[in-house]
This record gives C-alpha cells, sequence and structure tokens, in this order.
C-alpha cells in the first residue's frame, strides 16, 4: 500500500506503537504526533476531539427523511449498478452520501455482506458527517472537499478499525457545489492503488449524469462544440479536459486556470493567452466562439498543450477485477465552474489519456515548464512538420453575458466563502473585528476602518453607538492612509456616511467622496488629507441581532475603480456575517467577566490571621473560559490550621455556581473539625446529592470534581492529607528537597460509596506544602511527567518567601496560554514554640481538679497572662469534671499559648457534651453555659483515642 504522498502503509493490522494504530493512540493520550500522520488525518482527528467525539462512540445520527429518489440518486444508480457487478464476489462496499454526509444508496459487492454488518454499515439513512461520526471516508471527504483515503486505524471510532476506504466528492458540474459522496469500503488486507482511477472514474460518470439533468441551452452550448469538428479543423491529435491537463494540479492553479476561462467567456472576444500559475508554470487557453442549431450563440475555451498521443488503456492490477467500460460523453471538470458556463473535454476515445497513464506525466511536466510554442496566436499548428500537432481540449463552455454576471457572482461567494471560514475564529471583539478588515482587504477594498463603541469592548450594549465610538481596527494595502489611529474616540458627524448608516441601519454608499454629503463637515482638513488616499466609501452598519455594535468604512484607494451596487451589497452581507461574530464574541466576553467575577467572589479575599503557615496564592483563569477551581485557608482549633484545593471539571458560569456550594460546604465540615478523609466523604455525598437535585448536573459534569485537604499541626508539626482524585501535592523541606508524597488518590467526588484514606507526614519547620489544580501540569503540548520534573526544578531553587514561590511556579511551569484554570496555594510551615505548650495527664479522680487549677494557675503566670487566669481555671475546673464524669480516663489537659489562649482536656470516650439550657429548678446542667460565656468559643474534635473539648480564652481577660 502506498500513501498519497508516496510513504509506504504497512497492510495488516498494526501492532500497538507502529503504524496508524500506535499513532492514533499516541494522540489519544496527547502526545505530539505530528511527523507521523498525513496532515489531513491529524486535522480530522484534532477536530474530532475538540467536538467531543471519543474512539468508542457508536450511535450515530439516523435520518428517515433523506430523499430516496433525488437527482444525485438517479444520476448515480445505475454506476453504483455496475460498481456492484464490478465487484461482485468481494468484500466491497459501495455507498452514496449526500452533501450532509447522509449516506442515500448501498450496494454490496458480495449480498451477504448486507446481513453480515451492523446496520450503521449496511442500511441508507445513517449520518456520516465528520462531526457525528469521527475521521472516516464520507465526512473527510466533505470536511477537505477533495478525494481522501482512510486506512484503519486512522479512522476516529473503534468501528471501522479492520477496514479502509476511498471516498471523492461528487460535484454539480454546473454550480461547482459537491452534491454528494462517492465511497468504496473494503478490508485493508486488499488495498490497491488502482482503486485510485476506478473511483475517479465513476464519479465523473455520476457528476456526467448530473450535467444530463441541467438546461437545454447549455446542453445545446456542449453538443454545439462536439459537433464542430474543431479538432480535425485545428489539425490536433487528441482532446484532454482540464483534469487530464493537470491531474496533479493544485487547487488553487486549478482555481485560477477556471477563473481565466470564465473571464474569456465574459469579454466575448477570440483570444490566446498563457496563464501563470505561482508556481512559475503556465496554462494556454484559447477562446472561440460557438453557436448551437437552434441559435444560441456562446464562447468555448480550450487548453492547449504539446505531446503525442498515449496509447493503450489503463490495465488494472489482477487483485480487484476490472470494471466495466462506463460510457463516456463528456469528461467534466473538477475545479468549480460557473453557472451558465460548461466545463467539459471532449468524447474519450478508445486511446483516451489516463489521469494515471503516460500522459498524466506528460501533461504535469507541461503545465510546470509553461507550454513552449507549437501553435499560432489562435492555437493552431505552426507548420513545422517536425513538431507534433498539439493537444487541445474543452475547459469551459458558455454564454458570455452568463458569464459576466456568473464571473462576479463567483467572486463574490468566494470572498463570502472565505470570509466565512476566517471570521469568528476567536473570541475575541478585536481580534474578530479585524478577522473582517483582513477578508475585505484587497479583495473588495484598499481600506477598511472599525469602530465599536467602548461598552462593546467590554462586553456589554451600547445605549447610543454613535456617541463613544473608538478606532478599533485600521487596515490596508498600505499603511501611510492618515487615518485615525486605533483606540482614538471617533466622533462623526450627523451628516457624515457612517452616522446615516448607524442610523438607517443600512449601507451607505459614497462613489466619490468628493462629492459626497457632509464628508467635510467633520474635520475639513483631515478630510482633504484622506482624499489624497482614497476616493469611494462604503459605510456599512455592524448590526447583529437587532443591536447595533459599530460600524465599518470601506475605502477604496486613487487609482481604483469606485464602489458600485453590487459592492455595497456584498459589503451589507459581510458585516452582517462579521456583525454575528463581533456578538458573539461580545456575548462571551460578558459572560466571561460575570463568571470570573463570581469566581473571584467566592475565593478567599484574604487570609485569616493564623500563625501555623504563612500563606500565598494565586488564581489563574483559563484562556477560553472560567472553570471551577479553588482554595481555602481555614484556622482550626488547636492552633491547626486546614488547607483546600478543589476543582469543578467543567467551564462557566455552572462550574463557578457549583464551585460556589463545595467551597461552602468544605469550609463547614472543616470547621466541625472532622478528619481529611472524613471531609471529603461528606463531600462526596453532597456532590451525589447535588446531581440528583439537578438532571442536566451530569451534562453540565459536576461528577469528577476533585478535591485535597490538608490539615497541619504546628504543635507537632504534623500534617494529614487525604485527596479525591486530585494531583499530588508537592512537599519542600528546608534544605530544597522537592518530593510528591504517594498519597492515595481516591475517587473523584460524585461517584460515592468509595472509601478515602488519609496519610500523615511529618513536616519540619520552614517546609512548604504546594497545593494545585491540574491546569498547572495538564498540557495538550506537553508530557504531564516532564511538567512535574520543572516544578520540583522550581521548587527547589524557590528559596525565598510563599508569595516568591508562586511567582517562579507561574513563571516558568504554568502553560503559556492556559487552557484550563490554575489555583496554587503554597504554605510554609511553622512550629509553635515547646515554651508556650503546657500538658498535664491525670488520672478520672474528682480530687485532682484542684491540682489542675493551680498547676494552670502558676503556668499563666509564667507566661504573664495573670488577667485570663480566672476564666481559665473555671473553663478548665469545668472541662475537667465533665471528662471524669461522663467520659473515660486517662484524661489529659493541655494549654496553648497562642494569639489566644487555648484550653484542651481529651479523653478516651467518643461521648461529646451539649450545651443545654437549665430551669430554674435544676441542680446541674450549668457548666458548658458558663464555658460559653467565658470564651470567644469552645467544641469538639475527635481522635483515633477519643476526643478533645477545646476552648479558646481571649487574652484581654473575660
Amino acid at each position: 500500500m502506498v500513501r498519497s504522498g508516496g510513504d509506504p502503509i504497512p497492510t495488516g493490522r498494526a501492532s500497538i506503537g507502529t503504524g496508524p494504530a500506535g499513532f492514533r493512540e499516541r494522540f489519544l493520550q496527547g502526545e505530539p504526533v505530528e511527523t507521523g500522520v498525513r496532515a489531513s488525518i491529524l486535522a480530522s482527528w484534532r477536530r474530532c476531539r475538540l467536538l467531543g467525539l471519543s474512539p468508542d462512540q457508536t450511535d450515530l445520527p439516523f435520518r428517515e427523511d433523506f430523499e430516496p429518489d433525488g437527482r444525485i440518486v438517479r444520476a448515480a444508480a445505475p454506476v453504483l449498478d455496475r460498481l456492484q457487478a464490478t465487484f461482485a464476489g468481494s468484500a466491497m462496499n459501495i455507498s452514496l452520501a449526500d452533501a450532509d454526509g447522509t449516506v442515500l444508496m448501498r450496494r454490496f459487492g458480495e449480498a451477504s455482506l448486507a446481513r453480515a454488518l451492523p446496520p450503521i454499515q449496511s442500511v441508507p439513512g445513517f449520518v456520516f458527517a465528520e462531526q457525528v461520526a469521527g475521521t472516516n471516508g464520507i465526512g473527510l471527504a466533505l470536511a477537505e472537499r477533495r478525494p481522501i483515503r482512510v486506512y484503519g486505524a486512522e479512522h476516529f471510532a473503534e468501528r471501522s478499525q479492520a477496514s479502509a476506504c476511498r471516498a471523492l466528492p461528487v460535484r454539480d458540474p454546473l454550480s461547482g457545489r459537491i452534491e454528494g459522496v462517492l465511497c468504496l469500503g473494503y478490508p485493508r488486507s486488499v488495498e490497491n492503488p488502482a482503486l485510485d482511477a476506478v473511483i475517479r472514474k465513476a464519479a465523473e460518470t455520476i457528476e456526467r449524469g448530473l450535467l444530463e439533468q441541467s438546461s437545454a441551452r447549455e446542453r445545446a452550448l456542449l453538443q454545439a462544440y462536439l459537433d464542430s469538428g474543431a479538432e480535425a479543423a485545428a489539425g490536433t491529435r487528441h482532446r484532454v479536459g482540464i483534469r487530464e491537463l493537470a491531474v496533479e494540479m493544485r487547487p488553487r492553479d486549478r482555481g485560477i486556470v477556471m477563473e481565466k476561462a470564465a473571464e474569456l467567456i465574459a469579454r466575448a472576444q477570440r483570444a490566446c493567452v498563457d496563464v501563470p500559475l505561482p508556481d512559475g508554470g503556465r496554462v494556454r487557453l484559447v477562446s472561440r466562439p460557438v453557436t448551437s442549431a437552434s441559435g444560441v450563440e456562446g464562447f468555448v475555451i480550450e487548453a492547449v498543450l504539446p505531446g503525442p498521443a498515449p496509447r493503450g488503456p489503463l490495465a488494472l492490477p489482477r487483485q480487484i477485477p476490472e470494471p466495466p467500460a462506463l460510457p463516456v460523453e463528456t469528461a467534466v471538470a473538477t475545479s468549480l465552474p460557473l453557472s451558465g458556463a460548461v466545463p467539459a473535454a471532449a468524447p474519450a476515445q478508445p486511446s483516451a489519456p489516463s489521469s494515471s497513464g503516460p500522459l498524466a506525466g506528460t501533461a504535469h511536466r507541461t503545465v510546470a515548464a509553461g507550454v513552449e510554442g507549437g501553435t499560432g496566436g489562435d492555437g493552431t499548428p505552426d507548420g513545422n512538420s517536425g513538431r507534433t500537432p498539439p493537444a487541445r481540449g474543452l475547459v469551459m463552455v458558455g454564454e458570455p453575458h452568463v458569464g459576466t454576471y456568473a464571473l462576479a457572482a463567483r467572486r463574490r461567494l468566494e470572498l463570502l466563502s472565505e470570509a466565512g471560514v476566517r471570521l469568528g475564529t476567536t473570541l475575541d471583539v478585536r481580534g474578530t473585528a479585524r478577522e473582517l478588515a483582513e477578508a475585505a482587504v484587497p479583495h473588495l477594498a484598499d481600506f477598511v476602518t472599525v469602530d465599536l463603541p467602548e461598552a462593546v469592548l467590554r462586553g456589554e450594549e451600547s445605549a447610543d453607538p454613535r456617541s463613544d465610538l473608538r478606532r478599533t481596527v485600521v487596515h490596508g494595502i498600505r499603511d501611510d492612509a492618515p487615518f485615525q489611529p486605533v483606540g482614538k474616540q471617533i466622533d462623526y458627524g450627523p451628516a457624515m456616511p457612517q452616522s446615516r448608516c448607524l442610523a438607517s441601519g443600512l449601507a451607505v454608499l459614497e462613489p466619490d467622496l468628493k462629492a459626497a454629503a457632509g464628508w467635510f463637515t467633520q474635520d475639513a482638513e483631515h478630510s482633504a488629507q484622506l482624499l489624497d488616499h482614497v476616493h469611494s466609501l462604503i459605510a456599512v452598519p455592524l448590526v447583529a441581532r437587532g443591536v447595533v455594535l459599530g460600524v465599518a468604512g470601506l475605502y477604496r484607494a486613487q487609482g481604483s475603480p469606485p464602489f458600485g451596487d453590487d459592492d455595497r451589497s456584498l459589503a451589507q452581507e459581510l458585516a452582517a456575517r462579521a456583525a454575528l461574530s463581533i456578538d458573539n464574541a461580545r456575548r462571551y466576553t460578558r459572560e466571561r467577566t460575570m463568571v470570573l467575577a463570581l469566581q473571584r467572589s467566592l475565593l478567599p479575599q484574604v487570609v485569616p490571621d493564623q500563625d501555623a503557615v504563612e500563606v500565598a496564592h494565586r488564581y489563574l483563569p483559563a484562556e477560553s473560559d472560567v472553570g471551577g477551581d479553588w482554595y481555602d485557608v481555614i484556622p482550626l482549633s488547636g492552633t491547626r490550621v486546614g488547607l483546600f484545593v478543589g476543582d469543578v471539571v467543567g467551564h462557566g458560569m455552572l462550574s463557578a455556581a457549583t464551585m460556589g456550594r463545595l467551597h461552602t460546604a468544605a469550609r463547614s465540615f472543616a470547621e466541625l473539625d472532622f478528619p481529611p478523609d472524613e471531609v471529603l466523604t461528606h463531600l462526596d455525598r453532597l456532590v451525589g446529592r447535588l446531581d440528583r437535585e439537578d438532571p442536566g448536573a451530569v451534562d453540565a459534569g459536576i461528577i469528577g470534581a476533585t478535591c485535597l485537604y490538608a490539615v497541619y499541626d504546628p504543635t507537632t508539626q504534623q500534617c494529614t492529607m487525604a485527596r479525591a482524585g486530585h494531583p499530588p501535592p508537592a512537599l519542600v523541606r528546608p534544605d530544597g528537597t522537592v518530593w510528591f508524597p504517594d498519597l492515595p488518590a481516591g475517587p473523584p467526588l460524585g461517584l460515592g460509596g468509595l472509601p478515602f484514606e488519609a496519610t500523615e507526614f511529618e513536616l519540619p519547620e520552614n517546609s512548604q506544602v504546594v497545593l494545585y489544580t491540574d491546569g498547572l501540569i495538564e498540557d495538550r503540548h506537553r508530557d504531564v511527567d516532564v511538567v512535574l520534573e520543572e516544578l520540583r526544578v522550581t521548587l527547589s531553587r524557590a528559596a525565598g518567601t510563599p508569595d516568591e514561590t508562586c511567582e517562579a511556579v507561574l513563571s516558568t511551569v504554568a502553560p503559556a496560554h492556559p487552557y484550563d484554570d490554575i489555583a496554587l496555594l503554597v504554605a510554609r510551615t511553622h512550629a509553635l514554640d515547646p515554651r508556650r505548650i503546657a500538658t498535664w495527664d491525670l488520672p478520672a479522680d474528682p480530687a485532682r481538679v484542684s491540682d489542675i487549677r493551680a498547676a494552670a494557675t502558676r503556668q499563666l503566670a509564667d507566661w504573664g497572662l495573670d488577667e485570663a487566669a480566672f476564666a481559665a481555671e473555671l473553663v478548665l475546673s469545668e472541662l475537667v469534671t465533665n471528662a471524669i464524669r461522663h467520659g473515660a480516663g486517662p484524661i489529659r489537659v493541655r494549654l496553648l499559648h497562642d494569639r489566644s489562649l487555648i484550653c484542651e482536656v481529651s479523653d478516651t470516650s467518643n461521648t461529646a457534651p451539649h450545651l443545654r439550657q437549665a430551669a430554674g429548678t435544676d441542680e446541674g446542667g450549668r457548666g458548658l453555659f458558663l464555658v460559653a460565656q467565658l470564651t470567644r468559643s469552645w467544641g469538639t474534635r475527635y481522635t483515633r483515642q477519643g476526643k478533645v473539648i477545646w476552648a479558646e480564652c481571649g487574652l484581654e481577660g473575660p
């Protein structure tokens, strides 16, 4: 098997790591494969990925309303029947699809295939457009608009891995539109290059069938040419069409030849011209009149090239039976012909040239080197008997007046088609406005200015677009025209063409600016300077969905013909298309601004005061959209601190809103002093409940939210972590050693039913904990392992503050153009001075309560906290008494001197006290009420050994 570019492809099933299967697998894993995959296949794979298609996708849309007896079906039915007979007994699957990719007809070389294949490959009606079926012959031929071959694993979907196919667009010979696609599918083991000639010949026959359904005037002109005997009169030996003339000609070159032929018909003059091609080659075209028997007058354009006629037909290889001869009355051209101009070639003789035979190479060399003579001015032989008579073949036939309008229409359609591809490639208002200018210059205008209101540039609607216009784009064939610069506020007077077009909503044409009403009223000096460079103007409003977005000015330079009414209509259509793209960009800008504002409002605005860690953080939104990344720093009891980082998969307003709900819930669960694994368990249940309550949540991607929660205790320098499908943290020791702990990954939040595991690490003082979301390390163009190594090297060298570490990481590790949000949290650990910690162990004996009160009083005196002694003494007395009465020994008392005084009493019981309102006659029940009144806050946290009752006292006294 041989690629279209000449590189061999191994037949049979490709092993993993080699051939199409290996390249495809590496592409799906995110590895670069530019050097091993054909450009068209790689481009298709990328489009499929952007569309969200997956290889295991099997369902295709099915249309019941397709037309089973349409124009192309009538033209193709005899051809498909003939192909079926040709490939009888083989595993050939012959398909005809319409211009939307819907299969209209199926034929099989072996009848049993129709019963053995799944309906998706055997029943008409399924849609094989690339956007729904992935990379396949039919879809790729429509996307690329040219012959396509797809081999085995080059298919994006798994269903076609064992097959290969060839597909060829079928065009209407008169309009140039793609009417359908002819596709030959077969097992990879029977791949044969001769199928190129078979499918091309079949497609030509279908195109001739479409031509036969065209108008009588067009057929009459073509028949007049065929009956004229011009070949014998000119002394030519054989005839070639544009297909045989340049079978390997690039589409751009072929378009140049066809456009020149249309111009010759429009001129209605005898002519012989050489058409230069961009690569230095030439094609000679001869124009002459022809009149049909019914009196229809037209012109024919013939291509002339020297060289002998080829001898003998192409012999197909034995592996594929030679198809029966397909009758050829005309050989239609493949490039875009014109309405009213029939591209065709003369009837094929038994020795007709084949595109893969000797003539093809000769024709290609002639086009590349140019035509070196052999004819007079009208294309006839020059009389030199030593020269071979030239070949002359029909390129196009048509009526001059029809050709004139068709040529102009074609150019307008080409401009709009090019603009449709160019406009809206970015969701940026300024970028889209520049795309409009680049699409119009130089094919329609020589200079283009675009003025948009400041509100539109911000993503809003302008209350009065005439009052706050700003010059957004200036683009032209030169840079010396004195237009107002970009960024300057533009104030058009009421008589200016731009103001009139904004008021009417219609394009305003000023063929001669010197005579334009109001042109000099705004700024006479500047207007006069501008007239030294331009002389004609079309001012067209940019209106989309009833909203005026701005105004565009199209100018013709001095020496160019003035604008006409057709140009005004074209400018209006072009501006309408551009306005839709600008409005889409504006709406996107507004939505992104709103989502970003919501996202930032939900994130912590300031880091809470605490001494356990020194924290710095960054949030970097994606360039394309805003996601659901978040972080948080939560002070906990016992001088501990909780560090959160999470990511809600997806982008947009829903992801940001969901992030806010998860962020709030995570903070609440953390403040209840749950350990990290339990916090993740509660969050997992919450996400599952959100999915059940919101049917649209699954489509929005709530399932798949990830999270990492770490709790650091400065009294023990221990850090406990748990994660739910989130990237592991990076830990940096004081000596600069960086490691990524082997932390159990856990499932993403929302799956439910699976446990989370917590892991504990010892972090010496001045260690760094680096938490981040996957946007930092995941990049389409970089391997994750490589990025993690870059992160390790960067952190090992970052010896500054956490804020400096954040800057270093974002400048060296973060992708230049992030496609996902990035949340980064860096915490440098501190340790609580052991001299600020006091601990006592005591048995469950009520007699020891007084001893604890006395020891605590002495310790507070040593710390210089005599004013807090009274409240601390009462609190400790109550908490220790409750532990002795209702808990289980041994009992531990701990005092922590930090920003406040923290009293802790722990025991091995799991029962927690509850605050209640005691009645006037109750003898007890007021202890915790007193604790709550004497302290800032109090609570309970559970440990593996039991529980801790804590209370925080202010140092300013009770």
